[in-house]
This record gives C-alpha cells, sequence and structure tokens, in this order.
C-alpha cells in the first residue's frame, strides 16, 4: 500500500501526502489486528506518527529510515522498564512492504514538556530538571553491547573526524556569520574529546520537546522518540540538555548535572554542539541569544555554564 521512498524528492512527494500515507497506515492496522481503531495523525516529528485510538501509537519509517526504525523498535524493548521514566513499550515492530519499517508502541500519557514549560513554576522547573538528570544517568548505565548491532557510530574516534571535517560548512549551510565560522577549526583543535570513551547508550536528543508531564504536580510522564539513539560519549547527550532542557540557565544546569552525578566543561559541551549530526549553530542562537563577546569561548559559558 505505500510506495518506495529512498530519495528526498520521494520523500518530500509521499511522506506529507495523506492520501497516500492514510491508506498504508489502515492496512497495516488491519494486519495487527487494530482495523477499528481510530487514526490520528500527530502533526509534529520527522517520519509519520498515529495515535491508534487511545492506547497504541504507530510510527513509519520509509526505505531511506528503515534503519532508523529498526534501532528505535531495539531501543525501546531494550530500556522497557528500565529507566525512571516511562518509555513506550513496544507491541510489535518490523517490516511492512516496499522498504518501510514500522514500530507499534503503547501511548504515553501527560502534556507535551515544551509547550507546557511556560506554565511550570521555578520550583516545579528544578525538581523535574532533577529527575532528568536520573534518567539520564540510568541510561548511561545501562550496557549497550546488546544494541552494538544496530546502533553506531561504531569507531567514536573516527566519528568525531567526519563530524570536524565537516562542522564549517554545515553551520555555513545553516547561514552562520564568517566571524563565528571562522572560530570553529581553532576552538575544536583547543577541546580535545575522548575518541575512546566509556561507552554509552546516548538518546542524542535530549530536549524539553521529547518529554512528557503531568500538570497535576508537574512529574515526568513520558520520555520518546529514540529513533536516532547511538553508543558513545555521555557528555554528547548534554547538548540537547543544554540547549532545549535548562536552556542556557545555569542553575538548572547545575541542578540537572547535579542529579545526574558528574559535571562537564562548558568548551567540551560546545565542542559537541558543533559535532552533533543535527548541529544548527544560527538556531540555537536564534532561540538562547549569543554574548556580546562574540567567541565561541564566551558562548560555551553562557551556554553551558553552571555558575
Amino acid at each position: 500500500m505505500l510506495p518506495l521512498v529512498e530519495t528526498d524528492d520521494e520523500w518530500d512527494a509521499i511522506v506529507p501526502d495523506e492520501t497516500v500515507m492514510r491508506p498504508g497506515a489502515e492496512d497495516l492496522c488491519a494486519r495487527l489486528g487494530l482495523a477499528d481503531a481510530p487514526l490520528t495523525r500527530f502533526p509534529d516529528g520527522s517520519q509519520p506518527v498515529y495515535a491508534v485510538g487511545e492506547e497504541h501509537v504507530l510510527k513509519l519509517f520509509p526505505a531511506a529510515a528503515a534503519q532508523d526504525g529498526v534501532a528505535e523498535g531495539r531501543v525501546l524493548s531494550y530500556i522497557d522498564g528500565r529507566l525512571p521514566v516511562p518509555t513506550p513499550r513496544v507491541r510489535d515492530f518490523g517490516a511492512y512492504e516496499n522498504g518501510w519499517q514500522y514500530v507499534l508502541m503503547s501511548r504515553l500519557r501527560g502534556e507535551n514538556l515544551a509547550r507546557s514549560w511556560g506554565n511550570v513554576s521555578r520550583a516545579d522547573r528544578e525538581r523535574l530538571v532533577a529527575d532528568t538528570g536520573e534518567a539520564l544517568a540510568v541510561l548511561h548505565s545501562l550496557d549497550p553491547d546488546p544494541l552494538g548491532d544496530v546502533l553506531g557510530p561504531g569507531d567514536w574516534g573516527a566519528f568525531l573526524d567526519r563530524q570536524a571535517d565537516g562542522a564549517v560548512e554545515q553551520q555555513r549551510g545553516h547561514g552562520l556569520s564568517p566571524a563565528w565560522l571562522e572560530q570553529i577549526p581553532d576552538f575544536l583543535a583547543a577541546t580535545p574529546l575522548r575518541r575512546t570513551p566509556p561507552r554509552s547508550l546516548l538518546h542524542t536528543e535530549v530536549m524539553q520537546q521529547h518529554f512528557l508531564v503531568d500538570p497535576d504536580g508537574w512529574r515526568l510522564t513520558g520520555l520518546f522518540d529514540f529513533e536516532p539513539a547511538m553508543i558513545g560519549d555521555r557528555a554528547y547527550d548534554f547538548v540537547g540538555v543544554g540547549l532545549f532542557v535548562t536552556r542556557g540557565d545555569p542553575d538548572l544546569l547545575a541542578r540537572l548535572t547535579k542529579s545526574y552525578g558528574r559535571t562537564f566543561e562548558p568548551a567540551e559541551l560546545l565542542a559537541y554542539t558543533l559535532l552533533h549530526v543535527y548541529s544548527n549553530l544560527p538556531w540555537y542562537m536564534r532561540e538562547l541569544g549569543a554574548p556580546a563577546e562574540g567567541t565561541l569561548s564566551s558562548l560555551a559559558q553562557a551556554w553551558f555554564g553552571t555558575v
């Protein structure tokens, strides 16, 4: 029912088109024994995701992203019940047709933290970030080896080299000004990162957008979106933490890292920000601002400092 999607052009033409996607999703649900459950497509996310009735969520991955579907199914199955915050429980996952993969999972309850953040008191924010630090500590303590056949990048040092080689062009493509671009090579050269760190299971996009909360008491009720999971240096997960959870607030970051059990140097986290697969410095500057000094060192302190 769903056509093959292998190129960006095919993705742009097919994935947003509900006249194509919905019949395929309905057919797959019927095969999974959920023919009578109503489908509601979520508006957010890079992949097509549907609420299937009140209890299930169906996430679809075209051939161009099929490996992400395999990874998410495996990671969610592995961490089920092992974190202090709920994660989706896998009901089924596998291949559909024409290269598509799917994950059928339980539906988490709660409000999206990013949308609710403005209504959260300071005291509740402090508790939520502490709970986030605790959850990350548990995630990073899990043995990642059972997932080594589906999660990259493999050689962490080689990954760092590839990302560093493309760092300037990646930011240039996002419109970063020459005054910032010219600082990147020297900053990365002056900020050594571990090439063979202890291997940790990484979410890689720890953001308010990927947490759910109960507004009655403001407790975490869900962490989701594990499709970009990796195995590597745990500091890499603190890029999203500093940018999208504590959002440049040094006191909140200090509380989160205290709960986590260790701190990280601001320069290290900015280096990983520049090397992150989805790094977009101009976007982060629009979200968080940039210091008047106009240096990457001052930017590191502004976004990732705790004092």
